[in-house]
């Protein structure tokens, strides 16, 4: 049994790598007016509205869409920083692989750029900070 939850958690992590890699790269984005200008977050949920970037609003619309139950909310600040709010069917082990998964396909939309993944629980409390350093090419979890 163990096994089959070890091969379940890998199996979902590879689906979502190749999901947000494959559709981030042939995603077009359409211009909008941004809905807001609101100040960048800093950790309270509260504050999330969708991005404050037309770019911004349209990767976190497509991370929810495309997270298929995984992702319940996403919205983006400056284009460098992504908030997610995962659903309840997301295991604890499995958090920190999403959040390498969803730096992996921001950075392919944003790239050039320090990027931070903030991951809240379903009641909106942020449980996992990935930051991203493109000089050194790795991401920090707090």
């Amino acid at each position: 049994m163990k096994i089959l939850q070890h091969f379940r958690r890998i199996l979902v992590a590879f689906a979502l790598v190749l999901l947000l890699t494959t559709t981030t790269a042939c995603a077009t984005v359409q211009a909008k007016q941004p809905t807001s200008q609101l100040p960048g977050t800093t950790g309270s949920y509260s504050q999330l509205e969708l991005g404050n970037t037309a770019e911004g609003q349209d990767f976190g619309n497509w991370v929810v869409a495309t997270a298929k139950g995984i992702v319940q909310d996403a919205y983006v600040r400056d284009n460098n920083k992504l908030g997610v709010v995962i659903t309840p069917q997301v295991r604890p082990t499995e958090v920190r692989t999403l959040a390498k998964s969803l730096v992996q396909g921001f950075h392919k939309n944003f790239p050039s750029q320090d990027l931070t993944v903030l991951v809240y629980a379903p009641d909106k409390k942020l449980i996992l900070t990935a930051k991203y350093d493109t000089q050194s090419n790795q991401i920090a979890y707090n």
